[in-house]
């Protein structure tokens, strides 16, 4: 036993003198450390291990501690490069090289930021000169983690050429771009971006524990793994039944129901898949989905063809009781159906999807297609089936699973996405994320701040923190319908209320029907423009024009605004101003007139309105029609004069 004993004491203290010199993964060949800061590096050694950091001229010793973790600091040095870089300890040593000295930029949020420069307007001008740029990216890999984690899963620092460069991030491309053709230093971007997440998956346990808004529900979320399913199992029914008992239902009995039945079912959109359906979201299983289809009675005495877009599951087809289709169906399909298989008034069109899509594999549940392939179609006319009045019920009865993914708790990807970067020397972040949390965008008021103030703490430092408001999608209503989205924008302006922040306004440029737009080098730009003229302080660039305040004087408002000291205009070929809506206290909005009254001021009014006590502009969900710009082109952000009770108001992280 002592023998034993003892030569485990031999092996523990073998592996401990020779443990392995490492340093964070950021640290590596083609580099960017940020110029006229102190630089932390740090890494992994034997316990108490000296170990020596030579950059450009420094030569920097430290001590592990007990744990073998330590941490360098370089004094701050000018732009400049390439350099190499040497860490040794011992008989150990790391050799970095072609490592450079500029300006290093965070670049993070959800799929608007991790929208890659192949896919945006412009990529093939700029994979041409792509090596020209002095632009590098660190690419986070996805990860989530329910503690936080000391390094990140992998990574490299790639440079930017004609074989890259399509994987960069679209917009951070355009933004480092910019920075550095005017600065004249490399631009290095830290990639840590997950399309689809919210925000309360990137700020830090602690800091949502000391929220007096998010502090509760912050306490009673799973430490583990186990305990997250059981959370999105909760959810999930709690979701699909509205907090009702779980029924097990067979595809027979639903298809003798009527339309009128399925009206307390979710919505669902199609086409669409059940991952970005509400709580459907990391389901992976089966189900039904089902639609109602109002029609004249004229129409049962025809034939019809039904389609569903390129929907290649295995399921089942009834319309109105009746068994239309049973089995594997070929994406694409076509089916002919009788005359009578339609009635007049609301018909039941019910699916039981019993296998996921097959091509692509990774849609999962759902139907499969774009908007123009569903449809059905009589000799005179056709009935869309592509929106977002369909209903769902996730069938518990058959096996099903969940994906880990962020948005099933919080802290995941700060904890490991983030985390593992702190206390990287930075200049600052850019951000682009909002469109998860458009239905809490009244919270949104809350968290995203808090986000801010969290990084900001852990890095002890003010960096400049600028993000792109949420663009132009989805429908035109007016505000006595409300807005999700002109609420959220509202939510991020809220953060510029914390020192050193700034917006980019996109609505101008957005695409009502994709949530990507393509155009990612205007934003990139905007974020630039901000960038140079607040954090470089250089002349010659702009920031968009934000509401100051309302007058209201009889019959109409005068709107004034800042940045917007060398005037505005409408872009519009008559000069007329689009976007302006006013109401009385009533609270009832109705479109209105405006005119430029000077420089920074607008006229708002509307005949129907005679004493105006509320003016809005842009508070839509896609406001692509709204027009006010700077002269020198940025767009007006959107905003309201009232703090009237908005639609998103009750919706709450949980």
């Amino acid at each position: 036993m002592k023998i034993s004993f003892l030569f485990l004491l031999f092996v523990c203290l073998f592996f401990n003198a020779n443990a392995q010199l490492t340093t964070a993964k950021l640290f590596a060949d083609h580099m960017v450390l940020q110029r006229n800061q102190d630089v932390p590096i740090w890494g992994w050694s034997a316990k108490k291990a000296k170990v020596t950091v030579s950059l450009n001229g420094q030569l920097v010793t430290v001590k592990a501690d007990e744990q073998g973790n330590w941490k360098a600091i370089l004094k701050p040095m000018t732009a400049g490069g390439p350099y190499v870089m040497k860490i040794s300890s011992g008989s150990e040593q790391l050799v970095y090289s072609d490592v450079m000295l500029g300006e290093v930029w965070i670049c993070s949020g959800q799929s608007n930021m991790e929208f890659q420069l192949k896919n945006a307007y412009g990529y093939k001008a700029e994979q041409k000169n792509a090596a020209q740029q002095q632009i590098r990216q660190f690419h986070v890999p996805d990860k989530i983690s329910l503690e936080p984690e000391k390094d990140v899963s992998g990574g490299q620092w790639t440079k930017a050429d004609t074989n890259t460069v399509g994987d960069f991030t679209a917009v951070g491309y355009f933004f480092a771009k910019k920075l550095a053709q005017t600065l004249h230093v490399t631009v290095g971007l830290i990639h840590s971006s997950w399309g689809g997440t919210q925000v309360e998956s990137w700020i830090s346990k602690d800091a949502m524990l000391t929220s007096p808004e998010l502090g509760a529900v912050a306490k009673t979320l799973p430490t583990t793994w186990d305990g997250v399913t059981q959370r999105i199992d909760r959810q999930l029914k709690e979701y699909a039944y509205r907090k009702q008992p779980v029924v097990n239902y067979t595809p027979e009995q639903l298809a003798a129901q009527p339309a009128s039945y399925f009206t307390t079912w979710q919505n669902g959109q199609v086409p669409g898949a059940w991952e970005w359906m509400g709580k459907l979201y990391s389901y992976r299983g089966l189900g039904y989905m089902q639609k109602t289809i109002k029609l004249d009675s004229s129409y049962s005495k025809y034939k019809s063809v039904i389609r569903l877009g390129q929907t290649d599951a295995d399921m089942t087809i009834y319309i109105d009781g009746k068994l239309i289709e049973k089995g594997p169906l070929p994406a694409n399909f076509q089916l002919e159906l009788p005359a009578g298989t339609w009635k007049g008034g609301d018909n039941s069109l019910l699916i039981n999807l019993t296998s996921q899509q097959k091509n692509p594999s990774y849609f999962g549940t759902g139907l499969n297609g774009l908007p123009n392939e569903f449809y059905v179609q009589f000799a005179d006319t056709s009935v869309n089936l592509a929106d977002g009045k369909w209903h769902t019920m996730p069938d518990l009865s058959k096996p099903y699973h969940f994906d880990f993914l962020p948005n099933n708790t919080a802290f995941t990807l700060y904890n490991a996405m983030i985390n593992p970067l702190i206390p990287y020397a930075i200049a600052g972040v850019i951000w682009y994320q909002g469109e998860t949390n458009a239905d809490r965008a009244f919270q949104y008021k809350t968290s995203f701040p808090l986000m801010i103030t969290d990084w900001r703490g852990r890095w002890k430092q003010q960096f400049p923190f600028l993000f792109v408001q949420v663009s132009s999608f989805g429908g035109f209503q007016n505000s006595n319908y409300g807005s999700a989205w002109a609420e959220l924008r509202e939510a991020q302006n809220v953060a510029l209320q914390l020192p050193n922040t700034g917006v980019a306004v996109t609505t101008d440029i957005g695409d009502p029907f994709n949530i990507h737009p393509k155009d990612k080098a205007d934003v990139g730009f905007r974020l630039a423009s901000k960038a140079l003229t607040s954090v470089y302080h250089l002349p010659g660039f702009y920031e968009t024009p934000l509401y100051s305040s309302a007058n209201f004087t009889g019959n109409s408002a005068i709107v004034s605004f800042i940045h917007a000291e060398t005037g505005l205009m409408a872009k519009d070929v008559y000069g007329y101003i689009k976007g302006f809506e006013v109401a009385g206290a009533d609270h009832k909005f109705y479109y209105a007139q405006a005119v430029i009254t000077d420089d920074n001021k607008v006229k708002v009014w509307s005949s129907q309105v005679a004493q105006p006590v509320a003016v809005r502009y842009a508070w839509t969900d896609a406001p692509i029609d709204a027009n006010l710009l700077s002269k020198q082109g940025m767009p007006v952000s959107s905003f309201r004069s009232d703090n009237w009770r908005g639609v998103t108001e009750d919706k709450k992280f949980e």
